[in-house]
């Protein structure tokens, strides 16, 4: 989704069984006439490696993910990639409009 960040919520960190952690949570505002916004999260040492700052405009790329907890059910949106908008992100590739063109010659 690309859209631009409106705010960026106090980092909040504990200690579970399986350790230290540390998460920040960040509202991106969706374009158009209706304008939407998605509460979004990084986690660990992603929240330094994106450096996400109220005002950017950033395409973020993220996994959903539900739990039940007592009959009730709980959402996740957690990034995994963060890239300014309009740039493609590293890693990505751009599909060609047409597939290369067949040899004459079998490859035999």
């Amino acid at each position: 989704m690309t859209g631009k960040i409106t705010q960026v919520l106090p980092e909040k960190s504990g200690t579970s069984a399986r350790g230290p952690w540390r998460k920040q949570e960040y509202v991106l505002e969706l374009p158009g006439d209706f304008p939407k916004q998605v509460c979004f999260m990084a986690w660990g040492d992603r929240i330094d490696q994106f450096g996400i700052r109220e005002g950017q405009a950033l395409t973020v790329s993220f996994d959903l993910e539900s739990r039940e907890f007592n009959g009730r059910w709980y959402t996740d949106v957690k990034a995994w990639r963060v890239a300014p908008a309009g740039a493609g992100a590293a890693g990505d590739e751009q599909m060609p409009d047409e597939p290369p063109p067949f040899d004459d010659e079998p490859p035999f």
